[in-house]
């Protein structure tokens, strides 16, 4: 185990090149609850300290000094631990250099360019250009996963998988989605998981169109859409898997719509090969969507043009996905040295970057019915001669289909960790 963090920091000294420049990374601090309650927020070490140490460490500084090589370089201070927190929490003590040693540490070093990382720490005055820059390639160092990483984003998806077996098996009519919320996270937690990854979300009928739905008491209804997103975190690893099911049995247009999501999700995850721009499989998967709107007379037109126009943006307004790790979205963003692109039709992007061997990635297309979108006039009005409003107004509180897998990019095509979750509707 720590073999690997070694391997990380000898890793991120060869990135990040630097020469004079000191690089410090701090976990950052417990917030305090406001009722004066002696107690604190859960505290979560920022991802960069984490990725660099596999502790949790409230104050830990892990700090650089290139001068003194690669290896041997890298210090890492933490706190002590107060008998205090021995008897009241069962704290140990963390391996390291005390932190009260810190302060001396940087002393010998005052005068040289400081490029701070983690959380903002008001002992150092990093410089931001230079703090910015070496967050954008040390970002980039770690998007790739290492073994260890891949261990627990396998095991986070195996707890998924059993939360996603047991929710699966209450979708009933008179279910609320509170009870699946509940079923679903406590089987996360039989299976190895610390924690859900992030808020669960249970949306059932209508309630499936809201993209990020927090489970409420609504009972499901014969004829739903039930569509859960959630995942199992496994030291701060986490699955990110979506699943749409239907409560009883499906109508024709409900298994019409399912079938063109699953098909440009599939496509879409055969694309995920190294060297492929992401914004072009989103784009790619963005015009198979709407070629199968236009196949069920939704839309009209040619699908490439209905992308131009952003009409795919009424059914489908988000990203097709983002990178995954420590936490959704983790490391997701810019390649080094690229600008956002201005397209319109992108703004919804997390990412703008060639796939690599290594990344893991969420494929999650969907097609929702969202009365704020679709019922609004100006939009109404810009696609008056491409959208069959009168069968949107049909179906207006349908609700919404999303399919989400998380896929390893290989040399030798696309691994889909979450494949053993099925992907049925009925």
């Amino acid at each position: 185990m720590l073999d690997c963090f070694a391997r990380r920091c000898s890793h991120i000294a060869s990135t990040l090149r630097l020469h004079d420049e000191i690089l410090i990374v701090a976990a950052g601090m417990p917030v305090p609850l406001p009722e004066n309650s002696d107690q604190s927020y859960p505290f979560i070490a920022h991802s960069e300290y984490f990725y660099l140490t596999g502790e949790s460490s409230a104050g830990g500084i892990v700090a650089f000094d290139p001068r003194c090589g690669p290896e041997a370089g890298w210090v890492h201070f933490v706190p002590d631990v107060s008998e205090a927190e021995a008897i009241w929490e069962g704290k140990v003590q963390a391996p390291g250099r005390p932190l009260r040693e810190f302060d001396a540490w940087l002393a010998t070093r005052i005068g040289r360019p400081v490029a701070a990382l983690g959380a903002p720490l008001r002992a150092v005055a990093g410089g931001e250009p230079l703090s910015s820059r070496i967050r954008i390639l040390f970002t980039h160092a770690r998007r790739s996963k290492d073994p260890l990483e891949l261990d627990l984003l396998h095991k986070a998806a195996a707890a998924t998988a059993a939360g996603f077996a047991r929710a699966r098996s209450m979708i009933v009519p008179g279910i609320s989605e509170r009870s699946i919320q509940i079923e679903l996270e406590a089987e996360f937690l039989r299976n190895g998981a610390d924690q859900p990854g992030f808020g669960t979300i249970v949306g059932a009928g209508p309630d499936s169109a809201v993209l990020h739905f927090p489970p409420g008491s609504r009972t499901i209804a014969d004829g739903d859409f039930v569509l859960i997103d959630a995942g199992a975190q496994v030291n701060r690893y986490t699955a990110d898997v979506t699943r749409t099911s239907i409560a009883g049995t499906p109508a024709a247009f409900q298994r019409d719509l399912y079938q063109v999501v699953l098909a440009a999700q599939e496509k879409a995850i055969a694309r995920c090969r190294p060297g492929t721009e992401w914004k072009d499989i989103h784009i790619a998967c963005a015009i198979d969507l709407m070629a199968g709107l236009a196949s069920m007379g939704i839309v009209r037109g040619e699908p490439e043009r209905l992308f131009e126009r952003e009409a795919h943006a009424l059914f489908f307004p988000h990203g097709l996905g983002h990178m995954l790790g420590l936490g959704v979205r983790d490391a997701s963003g810019l390649a080094p040295g690229r600008t956002r692109d201005p397209r319109a039709c992108l703004a919804s992007l997390r990412m703008d970057l060639p796939l690599l061997p290594g990344y893991v990635v969420t494929i999650e297309p969907g097609l929702y019915f969202i009365p704020p979108l679709l019922s609004d006039p100006a939009r109404r009005a810009k696609y008056r001669d491409c959208v069959n409003w009168e069968l949107v107004d049909r179906h207006m509180h349908a609700g919404g289909v999303r399919i989400e897998d998380d896929v390893l990019v290989t040399s030798q095509g696309p691994e889909v960790l979450t494949a053993m979750i099925p992907k049925n509707l009925g």
